[in-house]
């Protein structure tokens, strides 16, 4: 793929899951997984993991990305993704170094691979689609959300659409947090990873889980295990 960028954003400060981007996932730290799957790709020219932690930045140096050192600015709880993105891009192009794609990778993500970084990345097409994300299908349809009062009680957030049956809904998806992709003067200009005309890659449940919290690290960990187990059985040695 011709000139394109992966941006990995991992700050050290995360809150829900204390140092989530680089606690242990089966002996390397969760945040290796997704360098490997951006380097593995083999589209991108430059993979870069923007942090503020000197940590984060020495574990992605020693598995292979670089790092770029995040302003204070962009540290704090409000900066969004999109800010880290849009920031890196501006200094690069004030550098003079340009890039046409960029894709951003959630490092919470160990589970998504090369395969469906390649994919997700492949699907955007100058004039026909400019935005590409990885997703997959929703475990509970969201017209069935209940809201939850500060009574205790329960009621539903979109009362006019909980009886709907899922055949009269269609195909409902969503972005699974892992994987994001657009050309960058379009991010540039819309500060968006979502725009018209998005495509999306859809991944399997069981590659599809942000880790946010201590459940979430435990639910990718038991599918990793029963991944590798599959492996094992699949193999004739």
């Amino acid at each position: 793929m011709t000139d394109a960028v992966a941006i990995i954003p991992a700050r050290g400060n995360s809150k829900r899951l204390p140092r989530k981007n680089i606690l242990e996932f089966r002996g390397k730290p969760i945040i290796a997984y997704t360098i490997e799957a951006a380097l593995q790709s083999d589209i991108f020219e430059r993979v870069v993991v923007s942090t503020e932690d000197a940590e984060i930045a020495g574990i992605a140096a020693h598995h292979g990305a670089e790092v770029a050192q995040r302003s204070a600015e962009l540290s704090h709880d409000s900066a969004t993704v999109v800010d880290v993105c849009c920031d890196w891009l501006s200094r690069e192009q004030q550098a003079g170094h340009h890039y046409q794609i960029i894709c951003c990778l959630y490092a919470t993500a160990p589970l998504r691979n090369a395969t469906d970084v390649a994919a997700t990345c492949g699907l955007l097409e100058r004039g026909r689609c400019h935005y590409a994300l990885a997703a997959a299908h929703y475990s509970h349809y969201p017209y069935q959300a209940l809201r939850l009062e500060r009574d205790g009680t329960v009621a539903p957030q979109w009362p006019e659409l909980c009886d709907m049956r899922a055949d009269q809904v269609g195909e409902l998806i969503a972005g699974n947090g892992s994987t994001y992709a657009t050309f960058s003067d379009e991010l540039l200009r819309s500060r968006n990873f979502y725009g018209p005309g998005m495509r999306a890659h859809i991944m399997p449940f069981r590659r599809s889980v942000d880790i946010d919290t201590a459940d979430d690290l435990e639910l990718a960990l038991c599918l990793a295990e029963l991944e590798a187990r599959r492996s094992a059985d699949r193999d004739p040695r």
